[in-house]
């Protein structure tokens, strides 16, 4: 397996993210991008050094505005007087408000939907890093290379084209979707984070030629909580393209591998010629969310099926948070992926 990354994407590393009415350490440490390339390095995956390309592939997928702000935030953040450490939003448009203001800090409600996305003097640096890794793990497929793992972070799959929420910033997962739908006719993007991918489905809910499918715990008792239901199939063009399979808090893995088993067949249904996948480990029995009750063993269950569909497979990392089975949980999807189960 070819493993993609970028040093950059360790530049963002917030202590502490307001949640629940108090300060907690951030879900998204730049420790995991070390473990996960660790436990990569430990199975002897050949690597790669993802190059700081044009911003292109993020502008095909995001508003040019937004980027544009994300990228200068800081910046005017750190001009203001009496402001924090981290830029965090303290006002939020509803759909009863509809006008964007001039003032930073309503700018920064209207592109960021919770106080979930602390920004830092290297956000911009670090997210940036992560979508080139996604945009160069496309590019390495649709130069051949027939499975690759992106290996990005911060993750992305909760950012729509113009508003972060949820750890995320950049939607790396579509822009490397999008990418390869400009060669394959027919992409197919995966999701199997714990948590719905809301803004991978915005961004192709009205597109014919990206099939979006996500696994994931009932939105109407976890985040994101407003969207990422079963009843969700698409829009215009796109409906029937767009599969939700919620599933209950505590899941474990024979219903988790059904859902996927039922997603993959609607991969197989629509011929997608290229697969890209959400991996999230954040549903792992360990993980710090404590959500669902996935293995090792379910991981490389997953892993198997993916390959079993044979067609060119980019992996883009999402969450999977920081307990002493990170690690792990990578190298079993991983070995699964090529077929190859542990000594013992």
């Amino acid at each position: 397996m070819l493993v993609i990354h970028h040093p950059d994407q360790a530049l963002h590393d917030p202590q502490w993210a307001l949640r629940r009415g108090k300060l907690m350490e951030a879900p998204d440490r730049a420790e995991r991008y070390g473990i996960l390339l660790a436990a990569a390095r430990d199975d002897g995956h050949e690597e790669e050094i993802a190059p700081i390309g044009p911003i292109d592939p993020v502008l095909a997928v995001h508003d040019r505005e937004y980027v544009e702000f994300l990228r200068t935030l800081y910046q005017r953040w750190s001009t203001m007087p009496d402001c924090g450490d981290y830029a965090v939003p303290d006002s939020h448009p509803t759909h009863r408000m509809h006008r964007k203001p001039k003032d930073l800090r309503g700018e920064l409600g209207w592109y960021c939907n919770s106080t979930g996305c602390p920004v830092t003097a290297e956000t911009w640096t670090a997210v940036h890093a992560s979508a080139q890794v996604a945009a160069h793990g496309a590019r390495r497929v649709l130069e051949g290379v027939n499975a690759v793992y992106a290996l990005c972070r911060p993750p992305g799959h909760h950012v729509y084209p113009d508003l972060m929420s949820g750890s995320c910033f950049l939607n790396n997962a579509s822009i490397a979707a999008q990418l390869l739908a400009t060669r394959f006719e027919k992409v197919a993007l995966v999701d199997i984070d714990v948590h719905h991918g809301n803004g991978s489905q915005h961004i192709f809910y009205s597109r014919s030629d990206v099939l979006f499918c996500s696994v994931h715990v009932d939105p109407s008792v976890a985040p994101p909580f407003y969207v990422g239901y079963a009843d969700e199939e698409g829009e215009g063009l796109g409906r029937g393209c767009n599969i939700n399979l919620p599933l209950p808090r505590g899941t474990r893995n024979a219903s988790w591998l059904l859902a996927l088993d039922s997603a993959l067949s609607k991969v197989e249904q629509f011929g997608a010629q290229a697969v890209v996948v959400s991996l999230g480990l954040d549903a792992g029995q360990h993980d710090p969310n404590g959500i669902f009750n996935i293995t090792d063993d379910g991981f490389f269950e997953a892993g198997r099926r993916f390959a079993g569909l044979r067609r060119p497979t980019l992996l883009v990392q999402e969450g999977g948070y920081l307990s002493a089975y990170l690690g792990g949980y990578l190298k079993s999807f991983l070995r699964g992926f090529e077929n190859d189960p542990p000594a013992g």
